[in-house]
């Protein structure tokens, strides 16, 4: 009777729950229940050995337009919601500065004072 090995069994609780989530910032909030948020995150160059700033963009699902722009949120992946978003919006960490853009028609003639 030949023997099997069988690998030893784990937990329920060892390997379960563990959603990766990061936290990033709301770049834009123009589209209905999407939004692109930015990770910054620092790595070590491989050769040269300095820190390298990187970002990773990620297309968020916001089903309740919550978040606005210049958020700082937590986001969880998600299954394919379209094309590229794969991720969801777990919660607004912080509230960023609404900063009201004016933009001036440029036809406008200046008033005189």
């Amino acid at each position: 009777m030949p023997t099997t090995k069988t690998a030893p069994s784990k937990p329920a609780s060892a390997g379960a729950n563990k959603t990766v989530t990061m936290i990033g910032t709301v770049e834009s909030d123009k589209r209905a229940r999407s939004r692109t948020v930015v990770v910054d995150y620092k790595t070590m160059h491989p050769k040269y050995g300095k820190f390298v700033s990187r970002r990773t963009v990620l297309q968020v699902h916001d089903e309740s337009n919550d978040s606005k722009l210049g958020d700082r949120v937590e986001v969880k992946p998600c299954r394919p919601m379209s094309r590229t978003k794969r991720w969801t919006l777990v919660r607004v960490v912080e509230r960023g500065n609404r900063v009201e853009l004016v933009t001036q028609d440029p036809t406008a003639k200046p008033a005189k004072a």
